[in-house]
């Protein structure tokens, strides 16, 4: 809470500041100022002083407070230094008059200092308390010096202390040494332009274009002149010839003597109105009272604008001057009229205090005697209405009309109130609507009754759209139609072959329901839903006897249901009748129209439903059946990968997604690791996934890099049309280098669990997806340690609704860490891998049904080719090089114990061709390599580009034979281009018995 102020001696035990200020510091720091250029503008030069004052006797901070340009009485902070905006606020605009340091500087001309720092007085308008900063620290000390002005008009340097600190002599020396400098170097007006701050406080208030000379129709208002420098007032006419009963020789005693004129009560705010538009330098306007000579009084409209000299600064005032009182006569006349409406007046001053209400409002408030002059809300009748006072605050506040209905205090009755802001505060129209409200209160109760009959079809009609499944069918009318009807039991019948079938049930034990499945043919007559289906109405029984007379021979259908009344439903569609639904009751009921009406319209309902399940149940078969025979069916086992996948659908149905994965095997014992998503779900998404990933295999086999593949896969996404997108990452892992080298367009990076434990992510090219991409995509490479575990998967797997895509792939470095630290130090199986892969969909992927993305993980545990099954040499660029490629096959196989003589022929003829071919039509160096892997491959490099061919020879050909030959050796051959020229590999089948 805000202080009062406290007298201004000095309390007992406070220190004095130490003289530590020389008074050579004090020249330099004047010396300082005195070297302010002379062109600088004044509140540049106070704030330059002000500044230096704090900076010299160590002060929190410091304000200026100069006097306005027009009436006396009000002090202006014109600056501030190191203070916060919500300290100074309270200080914008402070009267001579106060008991605050500045105020008493200025009126007294002397230093004036307070111990302990408290709020300034109020001025019209304006409540320092209520703008008082909470939390300030008790015992901050307030100093204020006098700054001289003309006309004896003095202004106040101040400056804020830290709690305990008293500025000694020396420091009071220097600040009045500095007020006396901000005094001479001020402009001969003394008038500023106002703080930024208080320009912010005072910018809903009057501004320069909100008051101009105005023309009354013919009545011509009285001109004057004020000046602001010798308060001299002059005028275009003698003053009673506008002002009837004016004191002639008013305007000759100046300002001063026009000011004495004004009523009292509207002085201040006279005052301020003034004063804020002298020094906003634009025009403003007001309206007061003033004394006649016979001691009655005049109301006056005055308007007025500022005239500034060539430097900005005000001079005159000139204005116009009207008698009102006729309007206010006006206004009078008026509330005679509001007086006798049959509506509720009442009018509310600024203050919410009540100022006017009518004959009808006495009724509601009070006797006008009583309740004028009190606060709004002290009135019984308005506590009693809830709300009301926070929607009079919140019109008066917004300064828009509004209009809401009340209860009145009786509790009975009804009245609407219409609140009206208007400049001297808020009115309220009172009209009782207690008649209208009992009329809607009658019509709203039918109208509930028919929508709530209508939202409950609505309810049902949306469930049914959702149900899926028979079951789901069940449940939706089981729990949405039982308890708004008041059935206890619910038996839902499907067709199959000619017989009813039990679907579901609700409220019945299930022996009953196995004495009713297959009771009852779908053409039989002597059953009540053979009729119901028949008629296409619901068939309604009210009681056991009903039952028995209708349909006889039902005495154990009745005993073992134990309900009292049914309504059975027929389900057709399209004519065909496919089941019916049975609602029962605990006791006998007779259902009216309008339930019988709402029966029928949702057996059309659920009979729709029905059919889409069933149609449903074959659509998710057809899309099953379609999506297993895109996906791999088994990953193939490879020495140099072990791997693993899982593939989620977002939901069960027809609407399967276009996630797939695969595993191709490639020459040179490497392996092309792949990943992709077809954005959207639906037949045509995974039909384009099989095209794109049988093109993958394709493009696979033509030996082509990963940026080539994605090249091409980004054609063939394109040619589909605007709206088709798709993902892919493709890498191939060479086991003899331990190097993996991928390309991305719009996939996730894949994870990689070293063998440490420790999980990294690859870094990423940001490629858009195929479809937008535009080639060539970047290929990288990266290194991986022996038994790593390489994690690719697609974005459904990481990001759901409630996990963005960096906090999924952070739960699943997580769980691959937990997972690879928790295996046994040898590398695990397939099996181990294929336990791991399943663990981690578990984990990061909700319950099935819940899923809104397709999502798919492909881990690799990589296993490099050891040194010991590679090997390598070069050949000369010679015929010879046939003959000692032979040597180096037979040597080296020996060495690897694959000693079957048919093999090591074997693969003699072949190198031996392969080099020759190389001698004969390529250009060296030559390299031969053997691999010893999952079979045995034998590769011969060149440096040329040109790729073989087998093609058909003749019977007199002498050429042309050595790929057919190649070909029938071996099980595999090709050409792989590389960043050099060309290899020519070949793959034979090992031995059972070999690695």
């Amino acid at each position: 809470m805000p202080r009062a102020p406290r007298p201004l001696h000095q309390p007992q035990g406070r220190r004095t500041i130490r003289a530590v200020p020389s008074l050579e510091r004090h020249r330099m720091r004047m010396q300082l100022l005195d070297a302010v250029d002379e062109d600088r503008r004044d509140v540049e030069v106070l704030l330059t002083a002000l500044q230096q004052a704090v900076a010299e006797v160590h002060g929190l901070g410091g304000m200026v407070h100069l006097p306005g340009g027009g009436m006396s009485g009000i002090l202006y902070l014109v600056a501030d230094s190191g203070l916060p905006e919500s300290m100074t606020r309270p200080w914008l605009i402070i009267p001579v008059r106060g008991t605050a340091p500045p105020s008493s500087a200025a009126r007294n001309d002397t230093i004036t200092w307070q111990p302990d720092l408290a709020p300034p007085d109020p001025v019209p308008g304006r409540d320092p308390v209520a703008l008082w900063p909470s939390r300030l620290p008790d015992g901050i000390g307030h100093l204020a010096v006098p700054v001289p002005g003309g006309g004896g008009r003095r202004g106040a340097l101040s400056v804020l202390f830290s709690p305990g600190a008293e500025p000694g002599p020396a420091e009071r020396a220097f600040l009045n040494e500095v007020a006396a400098w901000m005094s001479g170097r001020l402009k001969s007006s003394g008038i500023l332009n106002p703080s930024p701050t208080l320009l912010r406080a005072l910018e809903n208030g009057p501004g320069p274009g909100e008051a101009t000379p105005w023309d009354a129709e013919g009545v011509h208002p009285l001109t004057y002149t004020w000046d602001l420098r010798t308060g001299e007032l002059t005028c275009d006419r003698p003053v009673e010839e506008v002002l009837a009963g004016i004191d002639p020789e008013v305007m000759a005693g100046g300002i001063e003597a026009w000011a004495a004129l004004i009523h009292p009560d509207d002085l201040p705010g006279a005052v301020a109105g003034f004063d804020t538009g002298i020094q906003l330098r634009g025009g403003f306007q007001n309206e007061y009272r003033i004394r006649r000579q016979d001691g009655t009084y005049l109301w006056i409209e005055a308007r007025a604008r500022t005239i500034t000299d060539a430097e900005g600064a005000p001079v005159k005032v000139i204005g116009t001057l009207r008698d009102s009182s006729e309007t206010h006569a006006a206004a009078e006349s008026v509330g005679r009229a509001l007086q006798h409406l049959s509506d509720g007046f009442v009018s509310v001053g600024t203050d919410w205090r009540i100022g006017f209400l009518n004959q009808a409002a006495e009724g509601l408030f009070g006797a006008a005697g009583d309740v004028a002059g009190a606060l709004l809300w002290n009135i019984p009748a308005v506590r009693a209405m809830p709300g009301l006072e926070q929607r009079c605050r919140a019109t008066a506040a917004e300064g828009r009309p509004a209009g809401f209905d009340v209860p009145g205090p009786d509790g009975t009755s009804w009245y609407h109130l219409r609140l009206v802001p208007v400049p001297e505060g808020l009115t309220l129209y009172i009209t009782d609507t207690t008649e209208r409200h009992l009329r809607e209160a009658e019509r709203a109760a039918a109208e509930r009754a028919a929508a709530e009959r209508a939202a409950l079809v609505q309810r049902i009609t949306r469930e049914l759209a959702e149900a899926v499944t028979a079951q789901d069918v069940m449940a939706a009318v089981a729990d949405g139609v039982m308890t708004p009807l008041g059935a206890t039991g619910l038996v839902m019948l499907g067709v199959v072959g000619d017989r009813l079938t039990v679907v579901g049930s609700r409220g019945y034990s299930e022996r009953f329901t196995r004495v009713l499945d297959g009771q009852w043919t779908l053409r039989d007559t002597s059953s009540p839903v053979g009729d119901a289906l028949r008629t296409r109405t619901p068939l309604c029984i009210s009681s056991p006897e009903e039952f028995l007379k209708r349909y006889p021979g039902t005495e154990t259908l009745i005993r073992e249901g134990d309900k009292q009344a049914w309504a059975f439903l027929p389900l057709a569609v399209s004519g065909r009748g496919i089941g019916a639904a049975v609602l029962s009751f605990g006791r006998p009921r007779v259902l009216d129209d309008d339930e019988r009406t709402l029966l029928t319209a949702l057996s059309g309902l659920i009979a729709q439903a029905l059919e889409r399940a069933g149609l449903y149940d074959e659509a998710t078969t057809r899309a099953r059946t379609l999506q297993r025979g895109l996906l791999p069916q088994a990953l193939p086992k490879l020495p140099e990968v072990t791997t693993a996948a899982r593939y989620q659908p977002a939901k069960q149905g027809a609407d399967v997604g276009g996630d797939w994965y695969d595993v191709i095997p490639l020459s040179a014992a490497r392996v092309a690791l792949v990943i992709g998503d077809v954005m959207g779900h639906g037949m045509a998404e995974a039909a384009t996934m099989g095209r794109l990933r049988t093109a993958v295999r394709t493009l696979s086999e033509l030996e082509l890099p990963p940026d080539e593949v994605l090249g091409h896969l980004n054609d063939i996404v394109g040619e589909l049309g605007n709206d088709a997108f798709a993902t892919c990452l493709y890498g191939i892992y060479d086991p003899v280098s331990r190097r993996l080298s991928y390309a991305s367009a719009g996939q996730p990076p894949p994870a990689v669990a070293h063998p440490d434990g420790t999980v990294t992510f690859l870094s990423m090219a940001p490629d858009p997806p195929l479809g937008v991409a535009a080639p060539p995509f970047e290929i990288l490479e990266t290194l991986l340690p022996a038994d790593s575990l390489l994690a690719l998967y697609s974005d459904g797997l990481v990001e759901s609704k409630e996990r963005d895509v960096t906090t999924g792939m952070n739960d699943l470095a997580e769980l691959l860490f937990q997972s690879v630290n928790a295996m046994p130090a040898s590398p695990a199986d397939a099996s181990d891998l294929d336990a791991l892969c399943a663990g981690l969909t578990s984990a990061l992927l909700p319950a099935h049904g819940a899923l809104t993305d397709d999502a798919a993980l492909l881990l690799a545990r990589t296993h490099p080719l050891d040194a010991e099954n590679v090997a390598e040499w070069p050949l000369p660029e010679d015929p010879v090089a046939a003959g000692q490629a032979r040597d180096l096959v037979r040597a080296q196989l020996a060495e690897w114990d694959l000693a079957d003589e048919d093999l090591i022929m074997t693969t003699e003829l072949l190198v031996s061709e392969l080099v020759g071919n190389v001698v004969r039509h390529a250009c060296g160096p030559i390299r031969l390599r053997m691999l010893r892997s999952r079979a045995l491959i034998c590769e011969v490099s060149d440096a040329s580009l040109t790729t073989p061919h087998i093609r058909h020879s003749s019977a007199t050909d002498e050429g042309g034979r050595g790929l057919q030959l190649i070909s029938a050796l071996c099980q595999r051959w090709g050409t792989r281009h590389t960043r050099t020229g060309k290899s020519i590999w070949t793959e034979q089948p090992l031995p059972t018995t070999s690695v």
